[in-house]
């Protein structure tokens, strides 16, 4: 049985410009469908329409494309999917794989404990609404205890579904969808193989993977490259004030993010042309020397 032909995509959140954190994930996944001479594609995660700031969107694909990336195709904007995304569970909800929750916030985390990422919430509505009012959101039933998954570059991962990470929110109690929804339906109409991405997401994967059994969709590979970390320990992101990117020094934000990913471009390199830096870096992307690290503090 033939593979399917490679496809992967870059899909930032226009919440802000793209700083190097977001450089180096776009180099990663860019370099490594190109190598394997597959699609790339752009997806505009602007699901979260009140963190979205005006002209983000573009601001990005103009900084992309005068970095020299080259995408396939029309760029996706999930704003734009709700329709695929309601079908998608309404399916799941056909299937009593999820149940509506009206909990609020604060009941949440006054009785959670602490899970991989937030409160764990245990599943109050699981058998009916746990007060008299509406409904608040739409939560996945995570029957399985546990998910078993290798990331290509980070290694094997158990992830204890139940404990760590609970019941989670496909639709939000404002109307929106959520991440783990939007990109498995995406994914999979987008016909992605091969997913390359910041570590910030590899807690999110065992959440889609279980979606992609549930829907009976076939599950891409998996990298989640190491995050640009700040002196203080955090992720650079807009959120600590990374400083934007900018096309005035583009050769150099290009190297760097070469050398951050392990290629050990050649210094010569800083000064040549953005078309040069791309072909030394197509001919020298191995996807094995990435460092298997989930953040390294930039010096």
């Amino acid at each position: 049985m033939n593979p399917r032909p490679y496809v992967g995509r870059f899909a930032p959140s226009p919440t802000g410009p793209l700083h190097f954190g977001s450089l180096i994930a776009a180099v990663a996944s860019y370099l490594d469908a190109r190598c394997h001479h597959g699609q790339w594609l752009i997806r505009m995660e602007d699901l979260d329409k009140p963190r979205e700031v005006p002209g983000a969107a573009d601001d990005i694909l103009r900084t992309l494309e005068a970095y020299g990336f080259e995408w396939d195709g029309p760029v996706l904007y999930q704003s734009q999917r709700d329709e695929a995304y309601q079908a998608t569970l309404d399916t799941l909800i056909e299937k009593d794989l999820v149940y509506p929750c009206n909990c609020s916030r604060r009941e949440v985390a006054d009785i959670a404990h602490a899970g991989l990422e937030g409160p764990v919430y245990p599943g109050l509505c699981r058998h009916g609404l746990s007060r008299e009012r509406k409904t608040r959101a739409w939560r996945f039933k995570t029957d399985v205890a546990h998910l078993v998954f290798k990331d290509e570059i980070q290694g094997m991962f158990d992830h204890r579904i139940q404990r760590d990470i609970g019941d989670f929110v496909l639709k939000r109690a404002d109307g929106l969808f959520a991440y783990q929804l939007a990109v498995v339906v995406d994914d999979a109409e987008q016909g992605i193989t091969h997913v390359v991405r910041g570590a910030d997401l590899l807690n999110s994967t065992s959440r889609q993977i279980l979606l992609q059994f549930s829907l009976k969709l076939a599950t891409p590979s998996y990298a989640h490259v190491p995050l640009a970390g700040t002196a203080d320990g955090d992720k650079l992101s807009k959120q600590t004030h990374a400083e934007p990117i900018t096309a005035d020094n583009a050769v150099e934000m290009l190297w760097q993010a070469m050398q951050f990913l392990g290629m050990a471009p050649p210094k010569y390199l800083r000064k040549e042309s953005l078309p040069d830096l791309w072909t030394w870096g197509l001919n020298h992307w191995e996807l094995d020397k990435v460092p298997k690290q989930q953040m390294i503090e930039l010096q």
